[in-house]
């Protein structure tokens, strides 16, 4: 994390994950596979609306179409794509659920374990700290995006390790608002 970005102080960036999927629903890891939003998605979505009035400087979303979906009916059709808000990579475990990877890996989490084919957490952490960064010199970033990428962000944005977003749970279709105490960042708001 740049040391430039520390002692700011100021600006806020509100993260809103992405309405339900099928796959979101039933614990199934996604990242790559494009899904739509279920109808109770696309409700709960919706209902984010009122809440995400006001100007913002930078609004960003995932390149899935989850996530630019739940962008457009909460107000937002102008986000612009950034690749580095997709999701963690979770390579031969995409679809699958926790349930199902631990059957051959017992204890696995993606916090602590390998993702054979995808994402590390490095990996995932360095896509995440540039979104960091294009949204630390702007008052107020809204981004769209999902689960693990969000937590990662939090992460970072508290200057944690990536692996620390396990302490983060998140819920889809929800808001959540990171900003500062005079020069600490916090949270400011979280899965509301």
């Amino acid at each position: 994390m740049s040391e430039g970005r520390r002692g700011r102080g100021s600006g806020e960036l509100w993260l809103v994950r992405h309405g339900e999927t099928e796959w979101s629903r039933d614990g199934k890891h996604t990242s790559t596979t494009d899904l739509p939003l279920t109808h109770e998605g696309e409700e709960v979505a919706r209902s984010l609306a009122p809440r995400l009035t006001g100007s913002f400087d930078l609004v960003l979303t995932s390149p899935r179409l989850r996530a630019r979906r739940t962008a457009e009916l909460t107000g937002h059709p102008e986000a612009e794509p950034d690749e580095d808000l997709a999701e963690w990579a979770y390579g031969d475990y995409e679809g699958r659920t926790t349930e199902e990877i631990r059957e051959q890996v017992p204890g696995w989490t993606v916090w602590t374990h390998p993702c054979p084919g995808g994402e590390t957490a490095e990996q995932v952490s360095a896509r995440l700290d540039r979104v960091v960064e294009r949204c630390q010199d702007v008052e107020r970033a809204l981004v769209f995006a999902h689960g693990h990428a969000l937590r990662v962000l939090t992460a970072r944005w508290l200057d944690l390790p990536a692996t620390d977003g396990r302490h983060f749970r998140l819920d889809t279709a929800t808001l959540s608002v990171l900003g500062w105490e005079r020069e600490s960042p916090v949270i400011l708001r979280w899965n509301a």
